[in-house]
Parts: C-alpha cells; sequence; structure tokens
C-alpha cells in the first residue's frame, strides 16, 4: 500500500529559500521565517487527533510544538525586547503549578485556534521587530547590537542573540516536527 504524501510545492503555506548571499540581518531573518513556515507545513492539513498524537516514548506533539512555538515568540520579542507584559492566552498561566503548559494545555485547543495563536504571535513578533530595527541605534552600535528591556536569566541580551536563538529554536524543532509527521502519516519533505 502506498502512502499518498501531500505535496510540497503545492501547500497553502509559502515558504522562500533564504539567500546564499546577504546581510547579517537578511540572512537570520530569513532562516527564522523559513523555518516557521516549515512547522507551519508539517501541521498542515492534520486532524485534531493526529495534531494531539505523540511518538512514544516522547509526550511531544505538533500541537503542543505550535503552542510552545507561540509562547516563545511572545516571550522573546515582546515580552523581553519589546518590554511589554505576556500577551494571552501567556499573561494568566501559572507556570509553577505546570511549568509545561504550552505543551500540556495544547491538547485541548483545536487546530484552528492553535494555528491562528501561531500566526498571531509571529505576526506580533513581526511587528516589534519591525518598529525596533527602525529605532535609531546608539553612535558605535548597530542595530543588532539593541539589547533587551527587560532581562532574563542571563541579563539583556542584544537583539543578534535573539535572532539567532530563534533559528536554533525553530530548527530544532522542525526536526522534531519532520519525525512526528512522518509517523503520523509517512509524509517527508513538506
Amino acid at each position: 500500500m502506498s502512502i499518498s504524501q501531500p505535496d510540497a510545492e503545492s501547500s497553502a503555506v509559502p515558504r522562500t529559500d533564504p539567500p546564499i548571499v546577504g546581510d547579517e540581518l537578511t540572512i537570520l531573518r530569513s532562516f527564522i521565517d523559513f523555518y516557521r513556515a516549515t512547522i507551519r507545513r508539517q501541521c498542515e492539513g492534520l486532524s485534531v487527533e493526529q495534531l494531539r498524537t505523540p511518538h512514544p516514548p516522547s509526550t511531544m506533539t505538533l500541537a503542543g510544538m505550535l503552542k510552545h512555538l507561540a509562547y516563545v515568540e511572545d516571550v522573546w520579542f515582546n515580552v523581553r525586547l519589546a518590554g511589554n507584559e505576556p500577551a494571552p492566552p501567556w499573561d494568566t498561566v501559572d507556570w509553577a503549578a505546570d511549568s509545561d503548559w504550552d505543551w500540556h494545555s495544547a491538547l485541548e485547543d483545536t487546530p484552528e485556534e492553535l494555528t491562528d495563536l501561531f500566526d498571531g504571535a509571529v505576526a506580533a513578533s513581526e511587528q516589534i521587530l519591525d518598529e525596533v530595527l527602525a529605532e535609531v541605534p546608539p553612535p558605535g552600535a548597530g542595530v543588532l547590537d539593541r539589547t533587551t528591556v527587560r532581562p532574563g536569566r542571563r541579563g539583556h541580551i542584544s537583539l543578534r542573540w535573539i535572532l539567532v536563538h530563534m533559528v536554533e529554536e525553530y530548527s530544532r524543532h522542525a526536526g522534531h516536527a519532520d519525525l512526528l509527521r512522518e509517523a503520523l502519516d509517512g509524509a517527508t519533505d513538506l
């Protein structure tokens, strides 16, 4: 029996390969966008049951991954970089009660809710990033040297660090998503 795989070229989620040559900011943003689209493609067209299905022994699901990455977007761009309070739903989470609430609570969400949350978080991050990039950096500093308004465990970090970290975060989870999706329906090369 042959497995019918989705056609990556006809995906409703557009994805552009990062340029081979470009300035640092363009390359970093392009890789983040590429991996954001890869995650969305891995989740595209799946039923609620499929999104909630782990591949044992891991408990990771594609539903949890979408919600987790929406949270990651909010933490790094909205909270740390811009200094804002967490956006809903993160603003009411009792993280002490469940430090993996983003992963666990996703099992109660519909695919549409998860996609909307993820897409909304990405759009908010892009708006914040565009606003930060429009600021004039201090003399002698580049725009990527701008540091966060709110410190984290490591103190104030640079926008460059955030962008590199987002490439790492997304690429790591894109690999997880590849495995989860292939285990679900055999789809590869999405």
